[in-house]
Formats: C-alpha cells, structure tokens, sequence
C-alpha cells in the first residue's frame, strides 16, 4: 500500500511546505557553505601561486607534477576559460584535459613527448591570458605583497566557486538530508554501517542501516552486471531471512526545471532493480525542494513512493519504525 504516491489530495500543500522548507534552509544555510568552500579553494589557489611564483612562472614540468591545478590556472585568465574553450584554443586533446581536471592526473598511456608538447600548449595559452588587472605584478619586476596575492586569491576562488555553485549547494543539501535519517534512524536503535566494510544487501542484519551502498543490478542487454549507488539501505528489525532491505535515495532541488530533467534517472534504476530482484524490491525517494505534481506523477506512475523531508515521521509507514 501506498505512503504517499496515492494521495494526490495532499501533493499541492505539500509541495507548497516542501518548497518553503527548502527555503528556509537556503537562506540560512546555502552562503555558509559557499564560503566555507570559498575559504578551502582559497588555500587551494594560495598553494598554486607558491608553486608558480605567484603565476610567472607556468611550466609544463609544474603540471607534470600538479596536473589538478588546471581548474585553478583557468580561473586566472581574463575571460576566465571555460574547459572545452582552452581545449579548442590550445588544440590540444579533450582526454587530457578531462583527466587532469577530473581524474586529477595524467593520461597513462599518453607518448611523454607527446604530452610535453600538450602542456607546453597549454601553459601558452593560459600565460597569454593571464589576468593582469588582478595579478597586478605580472606587468613589474616588484614582488606583490601579502595583500596583493591574498586579494588575488580570493577573487580566483571565487571565480572556481561560481562555475561550481551547484554542486555546492547539493552538496551541502545531501549532507544535511543523510544527517537528518541517520538520526531518525539511529533515535530508532538502527546501528550506522560504514559502506568500506563492503557492504551487501542480501547479508545486511536486521537493525542496520548504511549510506551510499553500490547495488549489483543485472543490465537487459545481456548477461553484464553493474553496480548502481544508492544513498540509504536500511534493513527493519525483525526482517526475515532473506528479506531485501529498504533503499532510499534523497533528492533536492532548487528550481522545477532540473527535477523534470532527472526524473527518468529513478525510473530506470527502480526498472533495474526490479529486473535483477524482483518486484519486492521497496525503492523510496527522500524530498526535498521544488518537486511538482508533474514530477510526483510521474514517479507514482512508475511505482515510487517517497518521503517527504518536512515530514520525516512517515518513514515509520515504510516498515522502519522498531
């Protein structure tokens, strides 16, 4: 039986109360995370300016050695350079860029002459753009103050926060959503398993719980397996030998527009795993944020029911509640 997903009666107000309790948490909480990673990129960018002699001198050897600075040394440019456009200025390969920002390092594979000849490129690009209305030194011979780098810095790291302000925010949201049912659960008498001790949902103990589990789920395509993420695994107490546990996975969103972009992302994975363990499996959805009729709709459609984060108590319908 349905929590939530049947009650169409309820989804207007409660749409109303979960957008304002996004609000709210917004409000009082977005900015400090954004500082907070303000303040780590910051260092972050104080760190490079030591390796580069505060950016005069950009080499190849230097990205040989600290291939994740990229990010940073593009932020330092005027326009600041997006990935693919100082792809496309340095004519140099998507791989290698993608793995140094990404991966955080070098293409393994990758002739040495010819990655030297890449960052060569590369650094060209960037030293011809550095900005200089900022790095004010790059133009004299006069070593820049402590006030001067530090100011520079600070403007550079916040230029690396805005192209990333997203995922700070989810982030900070996804945090907050997790701590929230690992009180719940824990109030409850659950016991927190660290997902490292390579966790399994078919040897989980009733009374347990984890976070961010990989699901084997078996692909229609053929007889290959993959593993799929899911954010909380919970097994009730008194479950059954060979009972399957509880998956949740929490959302957030602050805008309609990007929850009807990632609705599919649910209904294919509930079609996964139902595919690989049956039509028992129990997949909810934990909200909070901008989530429309539309969006709800379609999730009952598919046979998702969810929880809502202003009303957290619901959980307990779900079999949870010791």
């Amino acid at each position: 039986m349905a929590v939530n997903a049947d009650k169409t009666h309820l989804w207007k107000e409660d749409i109303r109360l979960s957008v304002d309790y996004y609000n709210r948490w917004f409000l009082h909480s977005a900015p400090e995370a954004y500082r907070v990673t303000r303040s780590k990129t910051t260092q972050q960018v104080q760190a490079v300016f030591k390796i580069t002699s505060n950016l005069t001198n950009i080499r190849h050897e230097i990205l040989l050695q600290n291939p994740s600075i990229l990010p940073i040394l593009r932020m330092a440019t005027v326009p600041p350079l997006a990935r693919d456009r100082l792809i496309g200025l340095a004519g140099v390969t998507p791989a290698l860029v993608k793995r140094m920002e990404i991966d955080q390092s070098l293409p393994p594979r990758m002739d040495l002459g010819m990655l030297k000849a890449n960052l060569l490129k590369i650094c060209a690009v960037i030293e011809e753009l550095l900005d200089r209305d900022i790095c004010i030194w790059l133009d004299s011979n006069v070593e820049p103050g402590t006030a001067e780098v530090e100011r520079a810095a600070t403007i550079i790291a916040d230029r690396l926060c805005g192209s990333v302000a997203d995922p700070i925010i989810r982030n900070a949201q996804e945090k907050r959503q997790l701590a929230i049912l690992k009180d719940w659960l824990e109030k409850r008498g659950y016991v927190y398993l660290n997902h490292d001790t390579g966790i399994s949902i078919k040897t989980m103990q009733p009374g347990t719980f984890s976070f961010r589990v990989s699901v084997p789920v078996q692909l229609s395509t053929g007889d290959r397996k993959v593993n799929i993420p899911v954010d909380v695994v919970v097994m009730p107490f008194g479950a059954k030998k060979g009972k399957l546990p509880l998956l949740i996975e929490a959302k957030s969103a602050g805008d309609y527009t990007n929850t009807n972009k990632r609705r599919k992302e649910e209904a294919i994975k509930i079609y996964q795993l139902r595919e690989t363990y049956g039509d028992d499996i129990r997949f909810i959805l934990f909200l909070c944020g901008y989530f429309d009729s539309g969006y709800l709709g379609y999730e009952a459609a598919e046979g998702i029911d969810w929880v809502w984060e202003h009303r957290v108590d619901d959980l307990a319908s779900f079999g949870v509640a010791q």
